[in-house]
């Protein structure tokens, strides 16, 4: 992937973004059918907490309860902090948050008894999603073997499997390495996963930053697998390729997110991968998450 990425080679959805963004107010409701404009609504309106890990680590506490002040209601955990499930649930009831959802790796190799360990703290923590965050780099690179991706999809379903039967709705969150094409074919990663998987047992949490660094448009993948996107991590690119605070940079989210129904779209995270990360500071990811926030909120489409 070239370190610089150009608005036309962004499958032309930048270009729809500025497009888009020359209409008027009344043109833009008549689009909607002469209706008002849609929004996110803010009970869905969530944060995945890799944003804030620096933060968290300096004071759970106060950062859980800073994020609360901003408007959040529900976020997305990736780990406790180092502290139990309990525990992690205890500071978020003290802020007022829930933790709606949570990154958790499946086992690899497969093993039910961990993974049912990992659904009791789910429990615990109250989740009602819970979502493997990370797949298809291998140790030299990414996976380019339809095998491999097959086997883990078969997990996958076994892990779905488990997590219906305790309540809980299990998903799966890309990067960009799932669209690589698999064994000299036309096939990816992606589509062996979406393809191979029970879209009763899996459902999929889309990074909208990866699918476009993957090349894949969210709205061509909206329309490809209708009603099994429940989920999606709102987290902006640069011109440079790499993440920019929601609505700062290149993606246009309204233009996804009128397609919410036809998606299954029931929660929007703000996420930013290296916010908190030098050269930005841990209270650079508590900016990000107001930015998002004030976005999302806002966002008319």
């Amino acid at each position: 992937m070239p370190q610089s990425l150009s608005r036309r080679r962004l499958l032309g959805a930048a270009a729809a973004a500025g497009a888009a963004g020359a209409f008027t107010v009344p043109e833009v409701a008549a689009a909607h059918g002469g209706g008002s404009l849609h929004r996110v609504p803010r009970d869905q309106i969530s944060v995945q907490l890799y944003t804030l890990r620096n933060q968290l680590n300096i004071d759970l506490e106060a950062s859980l309860a800073e994020l609360a002040e901003i408007g959040y209601t529900r976020v997305e955990h990736a780990g406790f902090v180092g502290r139990t499930a309990a525990q992690f649930r205890t500071a978020l009831d003290n802020a007022g948050l829930r933790a709606t959802s949570g990154h958790v790796g499946i086992p690899q190799p497969w093993n039910a008894d961990t993974w049912k360990r990992a659904l009791d703290d789910a429990a615990i923590v109250g989740n009602k999603f819970i979502v493997h965050p990370y797949f298809g780099a291998g140790p030299t690179g990414p996976i380019r073997d339809a095998a491999v991706y097959k086997a883990f999809a078969r997990d996958l379903n076994k892990a779905g499997d488990l997590a219906r039967r305790a309540g809980l709705s299990f998903g799966y969150h890309n990067h960009q390495n799932e669209f690589f094409r698999q064994s000299g074919t036309d096939v990816t990663g992606f589509d062996i996963l979406t393809g191979d998987t029970d879209p009763r047992l899996v459902h999929l949490e889309v990074d909208l930053f990866w699918a476009f660094r993957g090349a894949s448009d969210p709205v061509d993948l909206i329309k490809e697998h209708r009603g099994r996107i429940r989920q999606v991590h709102v987290k902006d690119l640069n011109e440079g390729g790499s993440f920019a605070d929601p609505g700062a940079g290149l993606i246009d989210f309204g233009r996804i997110f009128e397609r919410s129904r036809e998606a299954g779209l029931v929660e929007y995270i703000v996420e930013r991968d290296d916010a908190g990360s030098p050269p930005r500071t841990p209270a650079d990811a508590l900016v990000t998450a107001k930015v998002g926030y004030d976005y999302l909120a806002g966002l008319r489409f």
